[in-house]
C-alpha cells in the first residue's frame, strides 16, 4: 500500500467514527424525546423528523434512535472579503424515532 492510499484510508475511517458519535452523543441518557429533539434544534440550522412510533406525548416518549440525514447547505456571504461561498454545510438534517 503506498501513502496515498493509507491516507485515504484513515481519512474515510475519521470521517465514519466522527459521524457515528455525533448521533450517539444526541440522545442524553434519562432524558425524554422533548428535551433531545430541543437539543438537536438547539445545535444551529438543524432540522428534526421525528417518526413516533407510540401516541405517548414527546415530554413523556423517549428516543429509540437518532440517524444523521443530509447536510443543510446554503450561499454564505464573506463580509470582510465580499465573496459569496457557495455549499456551505450550515446545518444537519437528524431522523429521531421516539416511542
Amino acid at each position: 500500500m503506498n501513502i496515498t492510499t493509507v491516507a485515504a484510508v484513515a481519512g474515510g475511517l475519521a470521517a465514519t467514527v466522527i459521524g457515528l458519535a455525533v448521533p450517539a452523543a444526541a440522545a442524553p441518557g434519562g432524558g425524554n424525546a422533548q428535551d433531545t429533539i430541543a437539543m438537536l434544534e438547539a445545535g444551529g440550522m438543524n432540522r428534526v423528523i421525528v417518526n413516533r412510533l407510540s401516541d405517548v406525548p414527546l415530554s413523556e416518549a423517549s428516543v429509540v434512535s437518532i440517524q444523521p440525514g443530509p447536510d443543510i447547505r446554503m450561499t454564505v456571504w464573506d463580509n470582510d472579503h465580499d465573496r459569496t461561498y457557495e455549499q456551505v454545510r450550515t446545518g444537519m438534517v437528524y431522523y429521531v424515532d421516539v416511542r
